[in-house]
């Protein structure tokens, strides 16, 4: 490679071969190191995150392969430029360096302005896919090879590099004879004469074609990554908005617009999950119908997000609409099992849907699949015996049978739905909330009752929602 010397400057010393040497062997153990770490991300290509985090591998990767090229041809200088028959054929693959460094990624060049002679180094000719036994194109010829729409920008490096004494530093794409194109990265210097004048322009021309695919990769992945963030924020957004106008934002023991004398106290609370971006689609509900009974539900429809949650709006506004028209509980669960197996979108749920009677004091009710609501009377709790009935969405044919258990005044019935203990099996929640039945025997309020279960459960890494309706007996 010509010698970066003008008239009023000497060429910087060399780095020893030593230095060289030791630069290498690092570059290579952290080029092994990145590799081993890149081999252990494995990616079945679905995540954004891990795609994007498999270009960047990738990328620097390209970039130590760069530097271990740059540094042998450091340490080794310029490959001579083969010559006659006996050179690779143009465009063909690099000679390999001793280390295994391929150094057809970095040419050189020298331009006299006096001679209008080209020198060329072989592995410039590699770069740009001519034969080497041509001779070197002329600064005038080198654009006829620059894509069109790169040409002024080389032309321009050039000019600032001969009228200005600028040094050269910038990219254009080159089509070689085979047109397939690559990215050229050029710098260089004038050199100058004795008078001042620009005598001769050297340069280092570099293949980063693969580089750069490499960094429109991470670029690519890494904007794919923002957009699934964004559009996950978005539908997490609409679902948390979605449960939040649905289910009742009861503050305290819920008043409901009795026309007599209260005879529930009423609380609940939707205990959310560990992870804030998991919307599920579990509600509560109580509400005083026309005939002045009260309807209390409590479900789960599974899954999370937004269509989740918009199932879980279209169930609960089914069974409020088919409760205000008189429907049985287990009529009711029959009918929203049809609805639920006729959506576009199959799902599964479960669901308790009781009736109280307060003229009566009794509780009608029934299931599909889910843990049956707790009664607690004088101290001790237990569950309610539970009528047949499948998860909703798991037979087009079901029929749901219901139950009916007379309630006495100072009687707390808790309804909840499944995950207030992930991981644990289906008893391991009722097991536990049966156990606290001397404190609710001691509260004074259902709202009360609530806060002892938020106690209980309220820090457990919950997978999922979970909620908890608490309906006390006054009269």
């Amino acid at each position: 490679m010509p010698s970066p010397v003008s008239a009023d400057r000497s060429a910087a010393q060399p780095p020893g071969r030593g230095s060289v040497e030791a630069l290498i062997t690092q570059a290579r153990r952290l080029k092994g190191d990145v590799d081993a770490v890149r081999r252990d991300t494995r990616s079945d290509g679905a995540d954004p995150e891990e795609r994007w985090q498999r270009a960047l591998y990738d990328l620097a990767l390209h970039q130590l392969d760069d530097l271990d090229a740059h540094l042998a041809q450091l340490r080794d200088g310029p490959a001579p430029a083969p010559a006659g028959p006996e050179g690779p054929p143009a465009g063909g693959p690099a000679p390999a360096a001793p280390g295994g460094s391929l150094l057809s990624r970095v040419g050189s060049a020298e331009w006299n302005l006096l001679t209008d002679e080209a020198t060329w180094s072989g592995e410039l000719y590699q770069i740009l896919g001519l034969d080497p036994a041509r001779p070197a194109l002329t600064l005038d010829e080198l654009p006829s090879l620059v894509l069109e729409e790169d040409r002024p920008r080389l032309t321009a490096m050039v000019t600032d590099c001969l009228v200005d004494a600028k040094p050269i530093d910038g990219e254009f794409r080159v089509v070689r004879p085979d047109a397939s194109l690559r990215t050229v990265h050029m710098m260089g210097e004038p050199v100058l004469g004795a008078d001042g004048g620009t005598t001769s322009m050297w340069a280092v021309l570099r293949d980063v074609s693969e580089l750069r695919r490499s960094q429109r990769t991470v670029c690519e992945t890494r904007d794919s990554l923002h957009r699934h963030r964004r559009q996950e924020q978005t539908e997490h957004r609409i679902a948390a908005e979605l449960q939040e106008a649905v289910l009742p934002p009861w503050r305290g023991s819920l008043r409901l617009p009795h026309q007599g004398p209260v005879t529930l106290d009423l609380a609940a609370h939707r205990l959310p999950a560990a992870t804030p971006t998991l919307i599920g689609g579990d509600w509560y509900d109580a509400l005083e119908l026309s005939d002045g009974q009260t309807l209390l539900t409590v479900g789960d429809l599974t899954g999370q997000g937004v269509s989740v949650a918009s199932g879980m709006a279209m169930l609960l506004g089914a069974v409020r609409g088919m409760a205000l028209a008189g429907t049985e509980p287990g009529q009711l669960l029959t009918l929203l099992n049809q609805l639920l197996d006729a959506t576009v979108q199959p799902a599964l749920g479960s669901a308790v849907c009781c009736r109280y009677r307060p003229e009566s004091r009794t509780l009608v009710w029934a299931q599909a699949g889910h843990p049956a609501p707790l009664l607690y009377r004088d101290g001790t709790g237990r569950p309610l015996n539970a009528p047949d009935g499948v998860l909703l969405g798991a037979s087009s044919g079901a029929v749901y049978g219901q139950s009916v258990v007379t309630l006495q005044p100072g009687d707390l019935l808790l309804l909840h739905t499944d995950g207030l203990m992930p991981g644990q099996g289906r008893t391991a929640a009722p097991d536990r909330l049966l156990g606290l039945a001397a404190r609710f025997g001691a509260a004074r309020t259902a709202q009360d009752c609530v806060r002892t279960i938020v106690e209980e459960f309220g820090g457990a890494g919950r997978e999922d929602d979970a909620c908890v309706l608490v309906a006390k007996v006054t009269a």
